[in-house]
């Protein structure tokens, strides 16, 4: 064990004994634990340190607002005096996505409507 490790821990035990941990919220749960098991281990503590500080990777950032932008349009409909622009800005988003090698099947609904079909079929 290093002598940084070393130090940590004992520090974490110095504070259970003082009770410092007790009454945490979460408690007894299970972690969350984000599966990052398809990032290299050398990348990973970097990668974790860029998510917690809000930091998202522009592909990311571009599939978040393309959702907003779709679920919005779907709402507005078609009259809207803006539906062409925001149209314009999802189509702009989608080739971004394309380049970046991501799929953009989530925007269109096709598998959220499948789904939506099946169900209410069993429902009646």
């Amino acid at each position: 064990m290093w002598l940084l490790d070393q130090w940590a821990e004992r520090h974490i035990h110095q504070a259970q004994e003082k009770g410092e941990f007790d009454n945490l919220p979460g408690q007894g749960q299970p972690l969350a634990l984000d599966d990052d098991s398809a990032v290299p281990a050398e990348l990973r503590a970097g990668f974790r340190l860029l998510k917690n500080a809000g930091y998202v990777p522009p592909e990311l950032q571009a599939r978040k607002e393309a959702l907003t932008l779709a679920k919005l349009l779907q709402e507005i409909g078609s009259e809207h005096p803006d539906y062409a622009e925001l149209g314009k800005r999802m189509a702009l988003l989608e080739y971004r996505l394309h380049q970046a090698g991501m799929s953009t099947d989530f925007l269109h609904g096709e598998y959220q409507r499948a789904l939506d079909g099946k169900f209410t079929r069993e429902e009646k």
